[in-house]
């Protein structure tokens, strides 16, 4: 597989009238082409604010990125972000809410419209593009937002816990459909997560962050088949032995 992601010896730190905070200090790591990797660690360490610095939303203050093997300088273009929320705009259609990405990166012609309204007809959602967000389930608005941020046919999708404003039942079943989406699709895509199950039902390699100043603490590479979806994987043997090895490194992290 070849590199599509690499970071090295990436730092961030805040400074204050008052003090210096790093937020993340030498972290590294690589996602390959085609690879679902996910990332844990213990809460407030820094998943979202890695997420932002990959996005060019946080400039590091150490370290260097490379995307498809190019040194990324300011905002990368062929990224999508998927937000713990949907944030459709209530007063746009389904296909007007997906056409946004196209329309701000002044992209928004015939081919593309075509690619987005045939996105909408593959993951059943075409007969609901004229409806507005407030008339569809949890889960239907974040597949709407999953083919939102596939529109402008990204390279590597970035998904900051997607799952967590659904109620249990309805994250499980958008995790499987999201899951399907993006390995139709073949796309290469990061979950930020705080579930340590969530991680091991979807991921291809689980990344383990170290408490603040954030650094890879451990890397898994999980032996699940890609034709297993999450809610199949989560049956499985293996799935309990590798929930619970990595929640004792994270447990052990705590300490």
């Amino acid at each position: 597989m070849n590199p599509i992601l690499r970071l090295e010896n990436i730092s961030l730190t805040y400074h204050s009238l008052s003090a210096e905070t790093e937020a993340v200090k030498n972290l590294s790591l690589t996602v390959y082409e085609g690879e679902f990797a996910a990332i844990i660690g213990p809460s407030g360490c820094g998943k979202s604010t890695l997420l932002s610095i990959i996005a060019g939303l946080l400039p590091p203050t150490g370290g260097e990125i490379f995307i498809g093997g190019k040194k990324l300088n300011g905002k990368p273009e062929k990224l999508g972000y998927m937000l713990q929320k949907d944030e459709l705009f209530p007063w746009r259609t389904i296909e007007k809410n997906v056409f946004l990405p196209l329309e701000i990166k002044k992209i928004l012609n015939e081919e593309n419209k075509k690619y987005c309204v045939s996105l909408l007809e593959k993951y059943g959602l075409k007969e609901f593009s004229s409806r507005k967000p407030s008339e569809l389930s949890g889960g239907m608005r974040q597949r709407a937002a999953l083919i939102r941020t596939l529109a402008a046919k990204p390279e590597v999708l970035l998904l900051d816990e997607p799952f967590s404003a659904l109620d249990y039942q309805t994250r499980l079943n958008v995790c499987d459909d999201v899951y399907k989406i993006i390995r139709k699709e073949n796309k290469t895509a990061i979950l930020v997560t705080h579930d340590i199950s969530e991680a091991v039902s979807v991921a291809d390699r689980v990344f383990v962050l170290s408490k603040r100043p954030a650094s890879v603490r451990e890397e898994k590479i999980l032996p699940f088949s890609k034709e297993i979806t999450p809610l199949k994987r989560r049956k499985t043997p293996d799935f309990g032995k590798i929930f619970e090895q990595l929640w004792r490194s994270l447990n052990d992290e705590n300490q």
